[in-house]
């Protein structure tokens, strides 16, 4: 019996894709010749491989095995291909990160990705807008907020621990009580999840009046206003880390309330997790989610 080799190539890009339109696009063809073919291997195989919710395709426990089976020696032939060729395959992976995570926490690491995979050419987006992945081109986000997003793969990068912190040319380390706090400039993330009237709850304090603020719209902004003497940030260690660690940032607080949130979350629809560069970038950001919380951990120990 004749192999439909055709068929098996379109059902592949259509379970990648979740979408005949996308997979049609993908393939240079029109949606009915992608259904056509989808068709045709389901009748040589005898079962349904897809089905239909909405304008997306969700695949049938038959066709998730189906795809795990071929898509593996899919990449393969694709591999061998290009090397045949001569040339290196450059895989292209889009992450999108808010700019401040992008700039304080991704981008310090991120040389180990790209030296550990030669093969995947990375593209950072950094924008706190969140992907809108029907429409999008993105692969992986990193989002900002509270968690919720129904219908998405949805893992935190990790618990934040929130302290107040200062340049050390400001103030010395735990000078401060948290009561002290309202007598000196405060510098404001407005679109943080942890503010400071939170933050004096968790420390007992209740303000007798309106403190002097400085505002800023993004905590990469709030945390190199605060290096560089100008009042005292409420951030996370998790954006901090470099600052505190070289010593341009303090604690200044002592007894400071351990107020922990999770803010920043790993996300991407779930049929992305099929691709190989995503599950390659999620697992290297899991290694490094731990690695960073063993060393916040091992610090507060100290």
């Amino acid at each position: 019996m004749q192999i439909p080799f055709r068929s098996i190539i379109v059902f592949h890009a259509v379970a990648r894709a979740g979408s005949v339109s996308r997979a049609a696009e993908e393939l240079r063809v029109t949606p009915s010749a992608v259904s056509q073919q989808i068709q045709a291997l389901e009748l040589h195989l005898g079962t349904a491989l897809t089905l239909k919710v909405g304008r997306n395709i969700t695949l049938t426990e038959a066709g998730e095995r189906y795809f795990q089976m071929v898509g593996r020696e899919i990449e393969h032939i694709a591999d061998v291909t290009q090397h045949v060729r001569g040339i290196r395959s450059a895989t292209t992976l889009t992450v999108r990160a808010a700019p401040s995570v992008s700039s304080k926490w991704l981008l310090p690491r991120l040389h180990s990705f790209v030296d550990a995979n030669p093969d995947i050419e990375l593209r950072l987006d950094g924008t706190n807008e969140p992907t809108d992945f029907s429409k999008e081109n993105v692969d992986i986000e990193i989002r900002h907020g509270e968690g919720v997003w129904p219908g998405l793969f949805i893992e935190g990068l990790g618990k934040e621990r929130f302290f107040p912190l200062c340049s050390p040319s400001l103030l010395a380390p735990a000078s401060l009580n948290a009561a002290d706090l309202p007598e000196q400039r405060l510098i404001h993330s407005v679109k943080s999840q942890m503010q400071w009237p939170r933050w004096f709850a968790e420390a007992g304090v209740e303000p007798e009046r309106r403190w002097h603020r400085v505002l800023f719209d993004r905590s990469h902004m709030a945390i190199d206003a605060a290096a560089s003497g100008m009042g005292i940030a409420l951030e996370s260690e998790l954006l901090a880390w470099r600052e505190l660690a070289d010593g341009s940032l303090i604690r200044p607080v002592r007894d400071a309330p351990e107020v922990m949130v999770a803010t920043q979350w790993i996300v991407c629809p779930h049929n992305h997790l099929r691709h190989r560069k995503t599950r390659t970038f999620l697992d290297w950001l899991r290694a490094e989610r731990d690695r960073s919380q063993l060393q916040h951990t091992e610090a507060a120990t100290v």
